[in-house]
């Protein structure tokens, strides 16, 4: 992720600008950060993932959100967009803002190259913040591949991995599973490597 705009913004001044702009940024304590375009796995994962959630939550309290929902974390001063949140309660706005929310349980990243290591490291600390967050999944596009993190006491973590197409991911904090085969269901890994093709012939 590049920072491409050096001044200090406002968060006042990000919410403006992202309600104009013709594609999402984050907002990094007073800095924008434009995201990267999403590749055809990242969405299929991400859809059959929200999907399934929908369905079995469709008579039980629990919300799910995709995408385009942003999320503020108020001690690292952040706007982000994260794949796929879980909400076990009603949702709580941000200055009654009714595209803002602060209280996920779950949060899901769809890793791509470029965000990879943000998304394991700094975005998990940021996200750590939140009081509601209880659990964290990572899902890799490029592979069967699934880290599984879950809040076990005060600063304290377990972690869970998958990858064997046979494996079924059962959430920790809510009552939901979905097998490694239908969460991958029609992603194309040869994609990825055609991507790589065409980005070195680009370069």
């Amino acid at each position: 992720m590049q920072i491409t705009q050096q001044r200090y913004y406002t968060p006042e001044e990000y919410l403006q600008l992202e309600e104009a702009a013709d594609y999402k940024s984050e907002y990094i304590d007073g800095q924008i950060i434009p995201m990267a375009g999403g590749t055809l796995n990242h969405n299929q994962i991400a859809l059959n993932l929200s999907t399934d959630l929908n369905f079995a939550f469709k008579k039980q309290h629990y919300r799910v959100y995709m995408g385009d929902v942003r999320l503020w974390i108020a001690q690292k001063r952040t706007y982000t967009y994260p794949d796929v949140m879980i909400l076990a309660d009603e949702p709580e706005y941000f200055n009654n803002r009714l595209d803002i929310i602060v209280n996920p349980q779950i949060i899901v990243e769809v890793l791509s190259q470029s965000t990879k290591n943000y998304d394991r490291q700094g975005k998990f600390e940021a996200y750590r913040t939140i009081p509601t967050f209880q659990e964290y999944l990572l899902i890799d596009q490029n592979r069967i591949y699934v880290e599984q993190f879950s809040k076990t006491g005060k600063k304290q973590w377990a972690l869970r991995e998958y990858d064997e197409e046979d494996e079924a991911i059962a959430l920790v904090t809510v009552p939901f599973e979905i097998s490694l085969q239908d969460l991958y269901n029609k992603v194309q890994f040869e994609l990825v490597e055609k991507e790589a093709e065409s980005a070195d012939v680009e370069a």
